[in-house]
């Protein structure tokens, strides 16, 4: 296979914010914290830093002069939520990893910061666009488009109930053994089902948990490796594909979205293959979605997703497949995708402590669903 760009990049650099619900912080406030702790872990400075990506986030300029960088390319691209980043929340990622494989810029600090939002979700003005079809049928969220999903995963393959509560089973079980993650108390199956109902056939339990934080990675010149201050972490192949329509509801092979696409590119990008991860940190917005990953980048055949989880034996440490060892979205907290990179990363680095899976050579990080996918296979 000819030298792909995804050659000449590595992350260098992993930093994070204390995250907690409702810390009080400021975004900015929570971006330098993260941002710092990259450029520091990828053995920088921040005039060292020339390039600065994020998707929809605390504002790229502010992020700048708190810093002090001096930038030869800098990109926020469209807020993921809004089905135009290619790529999802790891578009980012992407475009960073582009913009240094072309030798335009050395070093991209990308970030990704969230903020709890307290009170009602209130809408005010027009309504256009896909939107002024579902509001009138109660499609408030993205949890209600989620739950489509998961019916239709259970009518076409008897998926059920409890098999989607291993996720979050097996999430809380990886939390309590991360002293960052927000939720890190036992959960049993009956805690899972009799916990208030969401959007059926989805629960509190099968929702991520807002919190306050923020994840930066540094992105360097693959040149740079020998110089890191921590060991690098190589970029085997991306995956930001949609060939479908843009659509949670409309595509032609519906419920399958642009984790399928995304996933079929990354492969084709790489020899590695599905057998060959030793660690899957895989978008649990909600649970379906990562039952989604998991059959679209080929770790069970469609429709087996269900059979794949079921027990949490096979997804655990020490388990074929361990998943989301951090805690994911549904335990630790939802920092949009980036955490699961984090995690990737230290998964690879052989820093995760008390969650280290034995001998990682590969990891796959994955964010996104419905028309919004992207995902990264990362080597040692």
């Amino acid at each position: 296979m000819s030298e792909r760009f995804e050659q000449r990049v590595i992350i260098s650099g992993l930093g994070m914010s204390h995250v907690g619900r409702r810390t009080g912080q400021s975004g900015l406030e929570m971006t330098i914290a993260a941002a710092r702790a990259a450029i520091a872990d990828a053995g920088l400075v921040p005039a060292d830093i020339d390039g600065l990506a994020t998707v929809g986030d605390t504002p790229r300029p502010e992020v700048q002069d708190a810093l002090g960088l001096g930038l030869g390319w800098g990109v926020t691209g469209s807020s993921a939520e809004d089905g135009n980043a290619s790529g999802a929340q790891l578009g980012a990622v992407v475009n960073a990893a582009i913009a240094v494989a072309s030798g335009l810029v050395r070093h991209v600090l990308v970030y990704r910061t969230v903020l709890m939002k307290g009170g009602a979700v209130t809408m005010s003005g027009e309504v256009t666009g896909m939107r002024e079809w579902m509001l009138p049928f109660h499609e408030y969220s993205a949890v209600n488009m989620a739950a489509m999903i998961a019916r239709r995963h259970m009518h076409e393959y008897g998926t059920t109930r409890e098999q989607l509560g291993w996720i979050a089973l097996t999430a809380r079980h990886h939390a309590s053994l991360n002293e960052q993650a927000v939720y890190r108390a036992p959960m049993s199956m009956a805690d899972y089902l009799d916990a208030r109902p969401i959007s059926d056939p989805l629960g509190l339990y099968d929702c991520d948990v807002p919190v306050d934080g923020s994840v930066a990675v540094v992105v360097s010149a693959a040149d740079y490796a020998p110089d890191c201050a921590a060991p690098p972490v190589r970029l085997a192949a991306v995956g930001c594909g949609l060939r479908g329509r843009p659509s949670w509801d409309q595509g032609k092979d519906y419920p399958r979205g642009a984790a399928w696409d995304a996933a079929a590119q990354m492969w084709s990008r790489t020899d590695l293959k599905p057998t060959d991860v030793d660690v899957a940190e895989l978008y649990d917005g909600f649970s379906i979605l990562t039952l989604d990953w998991l059959e679209a980048l080929g770790f069970c055949p469609a429709g087996e997703g269900g059979p794949f989880v079921e027990g949490g034996a096979d997804i655990r440490l020490g388990g074929r497949l361990p998943l989301n060892t951090y805690g994911g979205q549904l335990s630790a907290g939802r920092l949009h995708g980036y955490w699961l990179l984090h995690e990737a990363c230290l998964q690879v680095r052989r820093q995760a402590g008390l969650r280290q899976v034995p001998d990682v050579e590969v990891a796959v990080a994955a964010a996104g669903g419905g028309p919004l996918g992207g995902c990264l296979l990362l080597t040692r």
